[in-house]
């Protein structure tokens, strides 16, 4: 339901919210500009671009395609107010579209001039038929008319895929009048599981259920739809339900909330199914319209992450108050950008920062941990690992994946006892986990034990991921071992395929190869492996000059160096 709901939402704002196109800017005199502007524009720079398209601006003011394209990088930037220069400028001009109405009526919106933006409408000022007719019954609820704003609501969703999006405004109104009764009912029409699109809608409902005192339908929707695994913000909101606190109603206060609701609901449908310029215009306006929506201000964040706009995201991020329910969630993102960003110790500050204030939290360590292991820091690793593993009251299944990470802590210190029982619980939480059953198995084979368990977890890897070209390689190398040299022919040309630049996996192929005699292809593959790897960031299943020697005396001699047992014949090879 909720996939078809979004998808269809998407396609009916998308289709509203395409802009024109516009003409070709062709006088030389900005040239430089516009070109650098739309350079910037391609990779999403919103803040080159708006110095460029700025910068065109001066030497061609009435130009239709640099006004329209500054109005939106600056937008995408989160700079309304400069956005609105433009969309003034452009409603002189007669180049008004959906981007310029659209800040617009949300400037008139902002300011409370309701009546303004009711008479903007219906003068054919439009964003589309949905926004529009939302708007509309938000400003009429901003004016006092309750049942006009209640007869908008209804006309303004009448597709039956969009039902829902009008009953969620239409109950937030009705909260935000007082009558809770109505806006519970809306609520829980149904199912009750149909407004629970977002997790903004849920904590609306929990709110209309504690302002009628049913707190514990309303502890029961939050463990049902959050599970017990909750971050600060709905642990806080948990124990003051379980205390009886009466929680106020504060999702929507006013019109102008109603108004930024709307913008922040589309760019939620939006995301993923229009272009993140165009969605990010509508989280913007948002924040415009409520600065302190922080749930507008994440999704802004998130949007600009994916655009790679790791600066932008991390201010964006900053906006979230420290004392906020939110503010878990936006230093997770904020440390997560920053590593992306390449800020990898400010990432880890933030982090570490994080364990200390929330150090009741397990995913917080886990996520210190994770960072740490990307870097390599294994001990710092097992340390936030264990944090998090002694936070764990008893047994679930999604804790595998912190055993797994801490078995292979442990692993890579040399720990290997520990990281054997971190891998065996791992799979008792998670008996078919692919990842686990391919690490265990492999590190079984590397150390020559085990090889028929081994052999076994790997086989059941590799069925239920026969296109991971590690767990291949994993199969191949097993039958290698076990000096099953024919077998492991084929899953290790298949891992090649799979991963065709990956040394380690050429490597082992060199060396199947070799032991079913075709040894020119063996040298070919070896000297593949070689050309493929990395010298300032050398892997450590691969050594380079031990193939270096593979290729000047062969394998088996190597072998003899290292006092292992010869390659022996079998298979009839």
């Amino acid at each position: 339901m909720r996939a078809f709901f979004i998808r269809t939402l998407g396609t009916v704002v998308l289709a509203a919210t395409t802009l024109s196109a516009a003409p070709v800017v062709a006088r030389e005199s900005v040239a430089g500009a516009y070109l650098a502007a739309r350079h910037a524009s391609f990779y999403s720079d919103y803040k080159a671009a708006a110095q460029y398209y700025a910068q065109a601006l001066i030497r061609d003011p009435a130009n239709p395609q640099l006004l329209e394209s500054a109005l939106l990088s600056f937008t995408a930037l989160g700079d309304v107010g400069k956005a609105l220069v433009i969309a003034r400028r452009m409603e002189q001009l007669e180049l008004g579209n959906q981007a310029s109405d659209m800040l617009l009526l949300a400037e008139v919106l902002q300011q409370e001039k309701f009546d303004a933006a009711l008479q903007d409408i219906k003068d054919g000022r439009s964003i589309g038929p949905l926004v529009d007719g939302l708007l509309v019954a938000w400003a009429e609820f901003g004016q006092g008319r309750m049942t006009e704003a209640l007869a908008a609501f209804d006309a303004a969703t009448n597709e039956p895929a969009l039902a829902v999006f009008g009953a969620y405004h239409k109950a937030l109104a009705l909260a935000a009048a007082g009558d809770f009764e109505g806006a519970r009912d809306l609520f829980g029409q149904g199912d009750g599981r149909a407004m629970r699109l977002t997790r903004r809608g849920v904590l609306a409902e929990i709110q209309v259920l504690s302002q009628l005192e049913e707190n514990d339908t309303a502890i029961a929707v939050l463990d049902e739809v959050f599970g017990l695994d909750i971050d600060p913000g709905l642990m806080d909101l948990r124990a003051r339900l379980v205390a009886g606190d009466v929680i106020p109603f504060t999702t929507i206060r006013d019109g102008r909330d109603g108004a930024a609701e709307v913008f922040y609901t589309v760019a939620g449908a939006l995301k993923g199914e229009a272009n993140d310029t165009y969605t990010l215009l509508y989280s913007r306006i948002a924040e415009y319209l409520r600065p302190a929506h922080v749930d507008a201000l994440l999704l802004s964040a998130s949007l600009l992450e994916s655009q790679e706009q790791y600066d932008l995201a991390t201010a964006t991020f900053l906006k979230v108050p420290a004392g906020d329910p939110g503010f878990y969630a936006a230093e997770l993102g904020r440390a997560e950008t920053l590593e992306k960003a390449g800020r990898i110790e400010a990432a880890i500050e933030v982090m570490t920062q994080m364990s200390k204030t929330m150090a009741n939290i397990a995913i917080v360590h886990v996520t210190l941990g994770d960072m740490f292991s990307r870097q390599e820091q294994f001990a710092d690793a097992l340390k936030a690992y264990d944090k998090a593993v002694a936070l764990f009251d008893e047994p679930k299944r999604v804790q595998w994946v912190v055993y797994y990470a801490r078995g292979i802590a442990n692993e890579r210190l040399g720990n290997w006892p520990e990281a054997e029982a971190d891998f065996r619980m791992a799979l008792s939480l998670d008996p078919d986990q692919a990842r686990v059953l391919n690490y265990l198995g492999y590190s079984y084979v590397e150390q020559k034990i085990n090889l028929d368990e081994a052999l076994d977890m790997i086989e059941r890897a590799a069925a239920s991921r026969p296109d991971s070209g590690y767990i291949i390689d994993s199969l191949g190398w097993v039958y290698y071992r076990l000096g099953r040299f024919a077998e492991a022919v084929e899953p290790m040309e298949r891992a090649v395929e799979l991963l065709p630049v990956d040394p380690v996996v050429n490597d082992h192929l060199g060396d199947v190869l070799w032991a079913v005699g075709r040894r020119n292809e063996a040298q070919f593959q070896w000297k593949r492996a070689l050309s493929f790897i990395d010298f300032e960031d050398i892997p450590t299943d691969v050594d380079p000059d031990r193939i270096r020697r593979k290729l000047a005396v062969g394998l088996d001699k190597v072998l003899e160096e290292e006092g292992a047992d010869p390659i022996p014949v079998a298979n009839g090879d």
